[in-house]
């Protein structure tokens, strides 16, 4: 690791600025960045990626409520077709596939065409590892262990531009995530209020203060580093005081939103906050956890209808408070692997292969259950268990950067796969 570069595997960090895996060299971009002015920056086009972390189960997701073998396959945990006294009935989409019922605020989005599935997506690498196939799937390379880079940071490097914004890629995590960790530069933080907040407290002795935190963080060998800091601090705090401008404890929403106050509400509602101020924000990752539901996972009640409440509701209320900026937004949604077609003897799914994923956003060509689903029955399943893939979920990637970020060389963004736009779904 280039020794300009702060010492992330001891955990030391600016939290005290609430920015995580960042650089001397980052901060320089502030001073040749023009977005932190009063002045509009006109539009961007911003990709928003959220990860479903521990394998969503796709099936009671987005529920083939036409496959009969479904209803065989999970006699106890089926989203039922019809509702009764005990249990709501499926969301029909059309004649084959609908919605988990707790997934009512999606329902709106489909109707006005804002929203598109594409199922039996997924890893072609058939490990049932968490671990390895978020790996993968971030790293944009099923498979290969060795990829230093992640897809999103890729696409950053491939689209470089020396006056992005420093807040071009910004993670709503406490570290920086798997597809965003490469050379172009990208921010981690937990909390935008405490970002601005905290920082504010040094903005009367810019140098002092933030010389501080750097006298605290790096060994004495590398006090040649000090001098860029010096040089680059006051750029850092004008990007602090730009946020400050923002004022996030004082954002409201818009439009009647209103956000979970779940740690995944809270995300999203500070991803809408950065997309509002206008810092420059092209790429966004936030992360919603507990997927993994081996048992008790419930039908149209219960442990996973509880979490897609939450995740469908947050995605809505961020929809209704972008309102037209929208237009430049698309949403895209990934978990690492689905769960089994057959549910387990404790009322649960285990780790599968293929799920379904989401893509929203005004020039989405929603309203459509995109790829092919080649059904539940015995001879079509996955290592007799499991949904068959019939979508890689490059391609899925691929074309979202393509048509909306605008990227041009995807090769170098997904490495060792040939990239063929006749695999495209034209959901965008």
């Amino acid at each position: 690791m280039d020794r300009r570069f702060f010492i992330k595997s001891s955990g030391v960090t600016l939290a005290s600025l609430g920015i995580i895996g960042t650089s001397p060299k980052f901060f320089q971009s502030f001073a040749a960045a023009n977005v932190f002015s009063d002045k509009s920056t006109g539009k961007k086009k911003t990709l928003v990626t959220i990860f479903q972390r521990g394998a969503v189960d796709g099936l009671n997701m987005v529920v083939p409520y036409g496959d009969s073998d479904y209803y065989n396959l999970r006699p106890t945990i089926n989203i039922p077709k019809t509702g009764s006294a005990n249990q709501e009935g499926v969301i029909k989409l059309d004649s084959f596939f609908g919605l988990h019922p707790a997934m009512t605020s999606f329902k709106t989005l489909w109707d006005k065409k804002q929203l598109a599935v594409v199922h039996a997506v997924g890893s072609p690498d058939n490990t049932r590892s968490h671990f390895d196939a978020q790996d993968y799937m971030e790293a944009g390379t099923p498979g290969n262990k060795g990829t230093k880079d992640g897809w999103l940071n890729r696409y950053l490097q491939t689209n470089a531009d020396a006056k992005a914004s420093p807040f071009r890629a910004v993670s709503i995590t406490q570290q920086i995530p798997r597809s965003l960790l490469g050379r172009s530069p990208a921010i981690a933080m937990s909390n935008l209020n405490d970002f601005a907040i905290r920082a504010g407290a040094y903005s009367k002795n810019v140098q002092g203060g933030f010389e501080a935190i750097y006298d605290q963080t790096m060994s004495g060998s590398n006090k040649s580093n000090n001098d860029v800091l010096k040089e680059t601090g006051e750029e850092t705090f004008e990007a602090v005081n730009f946020l400050k401008k923002a004022n996030p404890s004082q954002y409201k929403p818009e439009h009647g939103a209103v956000y979970p106050q779940s740690r995944f509400g809270q995300s999203m509602f500070q991803i809408a906050q950065l997309i509002k101020a206008g810092v420059g924000l092209e790429i966004a990752f936030a992360e919603s956890g507990g997927w993994d539901t081996h048992s008790n996972e419930g039908s149209s009640r219960g442990q996973l209808g509880n979490l897609l409440r939450d995740f469908s509701n947050t995605i809505a209320a961020f929809v209704t408070d972008l309102g037209t900026r929208m237009d430049d937004v698309v949403l895209l949604t990934m978990s690492e692997f689905g769960r089994t077609a057959r549910e387990n003897g404790t009322r649960g799914t285990d780790h599968g292969h293929a799920t379904a994923m989401f893509i929203i956003g005004s020039e989405v060509k929603g309203g459509k259950v995109y790829g092919e689903f080649s059904g539940l029955s015995s001879s079509k399943l996955y290592e007799g268990r499991d949904l068959a893939l019939t979508t890689d979920f490059r391609d899925l990637f691929a074309e979202v950067s393509a048509k909306h970020l605008g990227a041009k060389d995807l090769k170098k963004i997904f490495p060792n796969y040939e990239i063929n736009q006749s695999k495209f779904k034209g959901l965008l």
